[in-house]
């Protein structure tokens, strides 16, 4: 009986496994990731990445881009004819080409801009483009201070390309207080200049009196609603196979859980280390006040004084730091040759597997790798794709191929 019980809880899962590969496998394929392409190497690479930006009297933005566009690979995906770029919401309008080889500009999925070339580029060719517009809804009234207004401004980023060079320009007449802290330079401008790794993400936040410009109450924005556009029926799909997903993934998680119990774990644990190196901001990058010892967020604003978050291998620890290898126990510990840096030890339990069995019983324990099939779903679900920008307030694009999208257009 006991054998038989086995048996039918084995056929449970092995058909409520297939079932989430299934959706999955049709999440991902609607995606339409561009791995493929990422596997032999970067398509294209951004020299350069400037916006110059002036606050008109009534709060809007002009703002002005200019990039330069460098193709690396024309043959996995094609030569370059068009790229879409992320901006900050999808309240603009003036969307104006302002260099020849732009044939045609026009407004892409709610928040993004398309820009169609005037012929196809190659590997090894730069394309030079630049267009303006002028944005609205991009501030709130009395977000950190009564009686200031906030602009808080991120550049659409680029999943699939790095950024060698990113400068944002603002101009300085009124402003109260910037961060994080750049260069005013002669011209009148605030500076901030960067480079950006692929999916990398530049944020810059401006303060002005109320007073200083004509700023409406009716258009300030809450700093968690988003970009208000709505979801597209794709978009609605994918979403509605994901939350499928995770219900029935939920479902293959107890089967596991029994399964396990009956067949394949010997009942006791292991201990796993994980690492996370943490480098903080030494002041609140909004507020400028000093980061208090053991503090995460900012008491005044709380705004978080979290620079960078990456999980770490103990290889990953630099020779220089011996005394961070020896650490075993939860905690937080002080990096001695950077400032400001910590490594964060997080000691685990997983189930330890029986030293005998079954072939059947170690590939029912290889279930656990459909969790990583779903972050990945969830990845190309939220992630910006192919050769386009992602706005930092539309999230979810639809992380499709050039040749995809032009057939779907057709259609």
């Amino acid at each position: 009986m006991k054998t038989r019980s086995v048996r039918r809880r084995t056929g449970i899962f092995l058909a409520t496994a297939a079932a989430v590969a299934a959706v999955i496998l049709a999440v991902v394929l609607l995606c339409g990731t561009n791995h493929r392409a990422a596997a032999k190497g970067d398509l294209d690479e951004i020299l350069n990445y400037t916006i110059t930006i002036d606050v008109n009297s009534d709060g809007t933005l002009s703002m002005l881009y200019h990039i330069e566009w460098k193709v690396l690979d024309s043959t996995s995906e094609g030569p370059l004819e068009w790229v879409h770029i992320g901006v900050g919401n999808k309240h603009f309008t003036k969307l104006t080409k302002l260099t020849s080889n732009i044939k045609k500009i026009s407004t892409y999925q709610s928040s993004s801009v398309r820009i169609d070339f005037d012929r196809k580029y190659k590997a090894g060719e730069v394309v030079v483009f630049e267009f303006s517009l002028v944005q609205d809804y991009m501030y709130q009234m009395n977000m950190l201070t009564e009686g200031e207004t906030v602009y808080e401004f991120t550049p659409g980023w680029f999943d699939d390309c790095k950024v060698d060079k990113l400068v944002i320009r603002w101009n300085a007449d009124k402003v109260e207080s910037w961060s994080p802290s750049c260069e005013l330079g002669d011209d009148g401008y605030l500076t901030w200049t960067s480079s950006l790794k692929k999916g990398g993400k530049y944020k810059v936040q401006v303060t002005y009196a109320n007073s200083a410009f004509g700023f409406n109450a009716n258009k300030s924005i809450e700093r968690s609603t988003g970009s208000g556009s709505g979801f597209s029926p794709v978009v609605a799909m994918i979403l509605f196979f994901f939350i499928l997903g995770l219900f029935l993934l939920a479902i293959v998680m107890v089967c596991v859980k029994s399964y396990s119990a009956a067949a394949n774990f010997s009942g006791s644990s292991e201990k796993k280390i994980v690492r996370t190196r943490i480098e903080y901001y030494p002041s609140c990058p909004a507020c400028g006040a000093p980061r208090p010892e053991g503090k995460d967020n900012c008491e005044y604003c709380g705004r978080s004084f979290i620079k960078s978050e990456e999980k770490i291998e103990e290889k990953d620890i630099p020779a220089e730091e011996s005394e961070l290898r020896s650490k075993k126990k939860d905690g937080m510990y002080r990096y001695s040759s950077v400032p400001d840096t910590y490594m964060r030890v997080t000691v685990i339990n997983v189930p330890r597997p029986r030293s005998s069995g079954s072939s059947s019983h170690r590939s029912g324990g290889g279930c656990a790798h459909s969790s990583c099939a779903c972050a990945c779903a969830c990845a190309c679900a939220c992630a910006g794709g192919g050769r386009a920008g992602c706005s930092t307030k539309d999230f979810y694009h639809t992380n499709v191929t050039l040749r995809a999208i032009e057939k779907h257009t057709k259609r």
